[in-house]
């Protein structure tokens, strides 16, 4: 993805990954999560988001945070699920090779994983996290 609808600041960040792999897959995943959520990307320090949702946990805590999102790290891209992983138990089994957190998936190489499986569960969480004042933390999610 490139031209004007990536901002400086994202172009930047992309363009500054070393590895041939991540910086790669970082040009994929602008046009995936774009086509994912409607939405532009913007950079949250060393994080690319779409969109933005707003929680409540029963804590009382609450906030604004990156609806979805990723991060091209040095070993690995991340994947941020901020509903958590067990949401998208399913669509993970068809998915192909991860790692994954409570709310993060790791990926080496998208060229070994489903891409639509990926966009499928990157819309899925977009849409539970911005449905609504979203009360879960990532652990709690699709339980």
């Amino acid at each position: 993805m490139t031209g004007p609808q990536v901002p400086k600041d994202v172009r930047e960040l992309v363009d500054a990954v070393e590895h041939p792999v991540r910086r790669r897959d970082a040009e994929t995943l602008l046009g995936l999560m774009s086509r994912a959520t409607g939405q532009a990307p913007h950079r949250d320090g060393s994080i690319i988001g779409f969109g933005r949702y707003h929680y409540e946990y029963a804590s009382g805590r609450s906030g604004d945070a990156v609806a979805a999102g990723f991060a091209p790290r040095k070993a690995r891209t991340v994947v941020y699920l901020m509903d958590g992983i067990e949401a998208h138990r399913a669509d993970l089994d068809r998915l192909g090779p991860r790692q994954h957190g409570v709310g993060c998936l790791y990926l080496k190489d998208l060229e070994q994983v489903d891409l639509a499986v990926l966009e499928r569960i990157v819309a899925d969480s977009y849409r539970t996290l911005t449905a609504g004042t979203y009360g879960l933390r990532a652990r709690e999610g699709g339980t």
